[in-house]
């Protein structure tokens, strides 16, 4: 396993398990498998609605010996509706008791936006639209950092936030930014953001590196990664998957990546990336592919003034 380091100090192996979209009954099995196989980073949310199931996988690893807490690194991320100062620890301690842990590795804001507070995930008025709260993320991040003083999570960052945002946020911070999570796929290279990242000693994570074929509202003229005939090419001439390619070019570009599955099979597959390296050339004619294709716009709440995606390139 190869490793990012953080500007804690802290290791953050390089490949882990995403939960985004497992469902309930499923994932405490695919973390089980995960950890048994050598996985070490678990990637979770109080979004994701299934943190419970996936502290029973931790608690059971835990439990009897495959892993000792130190040798895991669990990451979650603060949902929208607690965003205001006050709000931030206790939910972060109602989600460590969800996962059954003292403490989390890393704790990310999930989105810049907030909606109004202590209400369901996705709060509506009467006419489906969704409410929104004015907190500012800064003032999200200074509880953010006081989580770390209180030694409940050992590293924080943020998520789906665009340079501006996340340069306000480093210029305001006590507690600098460690991490950056964000779709990355070769449609969507984010060369731009990998750089300015990286000037800043932020490391990326890409969520949905696969392309999130089975994301909710995927559309059938969407490009697909599974379908792309240059890809399959390059995949064959290594003898390995197109999922093990897309997954080792990010790995190569110094890239972390959270691949979900629930299927036992692909989570071995998906770990089977380190006994093999791409090409220079191949790797340049991967990113050729960048089509800027964001597979998670999410531009139903594109009308909230933090939305990330508002008069931002990147």
């Amino acid at each position: 396993m190869d490793y990012l380091a953080l500007n804690n100090g802290a290791k953050m192996p390089q490949l882990g398990l995403g939960t985004w979209k497992s469902a309930k009954g499923a994932v405490t099995e695919a973390v089980k498998t995960a950890i048994d196989i050598g996985y070490r980073n678990i990637d979770c949310a109080f979004a994701y609605g299934n943190e419970d199931e996936v502290g029973e996988a931790l608690k059971a690893k835990l439990d009897d010996g495959t892993v000792k807490r130190e040798d895991l690194f669990v990451g979650t991320k603060l949902w929208n509706v607690f965003h205001r100062k006050d709000l931030v620890m206790p939910i972060l301690k109602k989600q460590l008791e969800s996962l059954r842990l003292d403490y989390v590795d890393l704790y990310l804001i999930h989105w810049p936006m907030a909606y109004i507070e202590e209400r369901e995930s996705f709060p509506k008025d009467e006419n489906g639209k969704f409410i929104y709260s004015d907190v500012h993320f800064l003032e999200t991040w200074k509880a953010m950092e006081e989580c770390v003083d209180s030694g409940l999570c050992r590293a924080i960052g943020l998520s789906n936030f665009n340079h501006n945002q996340i340069q306000d946020v480093y210029d305001n911070a006590r507690i600098k930014p460690a991490n950056l999570q964000i779709e990355v796929h070769p449609y969507l290279s984010q060369e731009r953001m990998l750089a300015f990242c990286r000037e800043r000693n932020i490391t990326v994570t890409a969520y949905s590196p696969l392309g999130s074929g089975d994301r909710p509202w995927v559309k059938a003229e969407d490009p697909n990664l599974f379908e792309d005939a240059q890809l399959k090419d390059i995949s064959a001439k290594y003898g390995k998957s197109v999922a093990q390619v897309i997954l080792k070019w990010n790995i190569q570009r110094g890239v972390g990546v959270i691949p979900k599955s629930v299927t036992p099979s692909r989570i071995k597959e998906n770990l089977e990336v380190f006994d093999f390296k791409i090409s220079d050339a191949d790797m340049a004619t991967i990113s050729s592919f960048n089509k800027d294709f964001r597979g998670c716009l999410i531009d139903w709440v594109k009308d909230h003034p933090l939305w990330p995606f508002k008069n931002c390139d990147f």
